[in-house]
């Protein structure tokens, strides 16, 4: 089942730039936020690319605040703090819903997932009820995983379906065949309605058929195709030719 414009969860956020004092402090001062109005997003799968330190991560943690997710990731009902590092950015964003209302939701954030994890055992010391926080990931820690299995115990087990799921860099602990897993759960969940954003530096997950690509520059955004990107171009120069680009680079 593909989701359309009007099911949507989250059809548009917009960036409410006359409430924003000054342009020169962060996150503003970044090139997307010069720039940024608003930004459709996709039924299915919307990606947010680009190179470091052009505002990916920060994009999607004010999108995720803005919905109500806790800054460092989890479930809505997630409610801590390990170290108050999030931008204000939250506050100044507009998220546009569609119609119908997810009946799943997660933030997942691969820089902060090990608070997550920690956060559950501490639920679960004294749980309140209705069985422990770690039955919905599988049951076994997630601490004595592996990063890319405790990864996939968010992917494979949390994740109902029916649902909006903002990933940031999910490929961080993955080989490159997880990676081709995780877009085969990603495949199931949005044939089961639910929406994804997410920031990757990964061309496989990029790889996903009914999706957009919104690439983060100097010049601020733009949506490309997968084949436009350099990421692709990159990886594919690599392997078309390392010999002659690691002549050049180690020139």
């Amino acid at each position: 089942m593909i989701l359309n414009d009007h099911s949507q969860f989250i059809r548009e956020i917009y960036l409410k730039r006359d409430q924003i004092k000054s342009d020169n402090s962060f996150p503003f001062s970044l090139p997307v936020f010069r720039t940024l109005r608003d930004l459709k997003m996709h039924p299915n799968v919307t990606y947010i690319i680009g190179e470091n330190g052009m505002g990916k991560s920060t994009l999607l943690e004010g999108i995720a605040i803005a919905l109500g997710f806790n800054p460092e990731g989890g479930t809505l009902n997630f409610n801590f703090s390990s170290y108050d590092s999030h931008s204000e950015l939250g506050q100044y964003l507009r998220v546009v819903k569609g119609v119908n209302k997810a009946k799943d939701h997660f933030f997942f954030r691969a820089e902060t997932f090990y608070n997550v994890a920690t956060n559950i055992e501490e639920l679960d010391k004294e749980p309140l009820g209705g069985g422990k926080v770690i039955d919905g990931f599988g049951g076994k820690s997630l601490h004595e995983q592996s990063h890319g299995e405790s990864f996939f115990a968010a992917f494979t087990e949390r994740f109902k379906g029916h649902g909006l799921y903002i990933l940031d860099e999910p490929e961080a602990a993955l080989s490159p065949l997880r990676q081709l897993s995780l877009l085969a759960r990603i495949n199931d969940l949005v044939n089961e309605s639910s929406q994804f954003i997410i920031s990757t530096h990964s061309p496989i997950l990029m790889a996903y058929p009914n999706s957009k690509i919104i690439e983060l520059t100097e010049d601020g955004l733009h949506e490309v195709r997968l084949e436009d990107t350099q990421h692709y171009s990159i990886m594919k120069q690599f392997f078309d030719d390392r010999t002659r680009l690691l002549h050049h680079l180690f020139e």
